[in-house]
């Protein structure tokens, strides 16, 4: 009880393949396999496997302990949802929370360093789809350990040995004068984490009592009412006269039927969620298909022999694509039918130069008539005659035949 870490193992030496989920026990300190055997066979009953992890006292204290801990929980857990995805809630009694789950809480949600795969993080937060906290939480109070360790429903005694009470307040003591700077930010971060595990979107269940000395009650009500402001779906069940950790042993009936109804809701969540998540991937498999046919109607388009590609480039997203339509001047085409053909837009003529403008007085001439209907205009082949004898006749202007041809 006294040491560092902790130890893990099913509840179930034959786990169920087909159907259910599976429970993480996080067992209250100093507890042994035979205090949850009730639990896991209540959970067994409902079709749920159980990974149960006992944590050592002092995990309260050290973190870095509580976190080898969590590290290993994860990769059993990952280990067996690679072979079977399922549900997965978390049942926390007593301070099991801060000795060890506060920190798989942490690992999920990306909240500190861990050397896991982060997609089997992502695995593990995908199935996570429920909370149960049975007296817990618990304020994480220096005195807290060795009250724990000698309360009477925690031993099985009635009035447990005075040398134990002197030993547990000793080491208690030490560790609250060792731990002094750093008791108060634990604590604040315990409580956070707690708090931000709500981000998650699965139900929880609270088992209380108003008589639980160790896990008070209006600690346990400001915590519920807390989660509840931040959206979350909690449902808090107030045994009356049941000790700490013993509503189950008072109340079987009652807390069997609590218990149901949050397995039922994990259950039902874990569908939704898996479902959505196939129809997500089914969308966009769909999508991608329709790109992909786009894509290749338009490379046929632009490569097919029969069909003139003149057009531009449209831009889609990341990548240019041509365009599906033909373009043409009207000139290009010799029948007024080629003008009604399918998939063809006409394009203006490009605006075309005023020889009479300034620019058209510098290309051509300063004084270009007006009225060019008395021109007397010869065949082309007088013309070509002309040329050719006026080029072995005169000099070559450069500035005069770059006018003529473009008059």
């Amino acid at each position: 009880m006294w040491g560092f870490g902790g130890r893990l193992y099913w509840g179930r030496n034959e786990r169920r393949r087909n159907g259910g989920g599976i429970v993480v026990v996080f067992a209250w300190m100093s507890s042994q396999e035979k205090h949850l055997k009730n639990y896991v066979q209540l959970y067994a009953s409902l079709g749920w496997d159980s990974l149960v992890c006992h944590s050592e006292f002092l995990n309260l204290f050290f973190p870095d302990k509580a976190a080898a801990l969590a590290l290993d929980l994860l990769k059993e857990l990952v280990q067996e949802l690679k072979m079977r995805p399922c549900p997965v809630v978390f049942v926390s009694f007593s301070g099991g929370p801060k000795a060890c789950m506060y920190k798989v809480l942490q690992m999920i949600e990306g909240l500190c360093e861990v050397q896991v795969n982060p997609d089997d993080l992502q695995l593990v937060k995908e199935c996570f789809s429920g909370h149960i906290f049975d007296s817990s939480p618990v304020d994480f109070t220096s005195d807290l350990g060795a009250r724990f360790a000698v309360h009477p429903s925690v031993l099985k005694m009635s009035h447990p040995p005075r040398i134990a009470s002197w030993i547990a307040n000793g080491i208690s003591s030490g560790l609250d004068a060792l731990f002094l700077t750093r008791f108060e930010s634990h604590r604040a971060e315990y409580w956070q984490t707690l708090y931000a595990s709500v981000r998650m979107g699965a139900p929880y269940l609270i088992l209380c009592s108003e008589n639980d000395d160790l896990a008070p009650y209006q600690i346990i009500c400001n915590f519920a009412q807390r989660i509840q402001q931040l959206g979350g779906d909690l449902k808090l069940v107030k045994f009356n006269g049941s000790p700490h950790v013993g509503h189950y042993r008072h109340y079987p009936i009652d807390y069997k039927a609590a218990v149901t109804e949050l397995l039922g809701k994990a259950a039902a969540l874990y569908s939704r969620n898996v479902q959505q998540f196939e129809g997500e991937q089914i969308e966009a498999a769909g999508a991608q298909d329709e790109i992909s046919e786009s894509i290749s109607n338009i490379s046929k388009l632009a490569l097919s022999p029969n069909r003139s590609f003149r057009g531009t480039l449209v831009q889609s997203d990341n990548f240019l694509l041509p365009s599906s339509i033909e373009y043409y001047e009207g000139r290009d085409f010799g029948s007024v039918q080629d003008q009604h053909k399918e998939g063809l837009i006409p394009l203006r003529h490009p605006p075309s130069i005023n020889l009479h403008g300034v620019l058209g007085q510098i290309l051509f001439d300063a004084c270009v008539p007006k009225n060019v209907e008395d021109w007397d205009l010869k065949s082309s082949d007088s013309l070509s005659r002309h040329r050719h004898t006026s080029r072995r006749n005169s000099h070559f202007n450069p500035i005069r035949c770059i006018r003529r041809s473009r008059l």
